[in-house]
């Protein structure tokens, strides 16, 4: 059997904040997306441009409270070229909220309260 994959889910309360969000943290931008046609969700697909893999944000119109992570024991991971640049946008952003400098890795958290590994190329 050979698989791939696809894409990877987060569910979002404000899904305009999420996609400024993952524009300007990431650089990731939408490639497609589905809506229902009553308008109770939509889906929109983001990409890197660079691989096929997107990370599908999921929008429910009668959701009004934020999603209950639970312990946030799963996260997305990119790969930055610019390591030390993107690091210095993020805290300036202010959404870095882990740091492991011993293994030379951090996290950052989105409007929802998902956590994205952030990688240096290997060296």
């Amino acid at each position: 059997m050979k698989m791939k994959f696809a894409h990877f889910n987060f569910n979002v309360l404000d899904l305009e904040k999420s996609l400024d969000f993952y524009d300007k943290a990431l650089g990731l931008k939408p490639v497609r997306e589905k809506n229902a046609s009553d308008g109770s969700f939509k889906l929109v697909y983001l990409g890197d441009g660079k691989t096929n893999f997107q990370l599908e944000l999921t929008w429910l119109r009668d959701r009004t409270e934020k999603y209950n992570l639970g312990e946030c024991e799963f996260h997305l991971a990119l790969v930055a070229d610019n390591y030390e640049e993107v690091y210095k946008k993020h805290k300036e952003m202010g959404i870095v909220i882990f740091e492991n400098e011993s293994i030379g890795i951090y996290f950052i958290v989105d409007p929802d309260g998902y956590w994205i590994e952030i990688l240096p190329e290997k060296r």
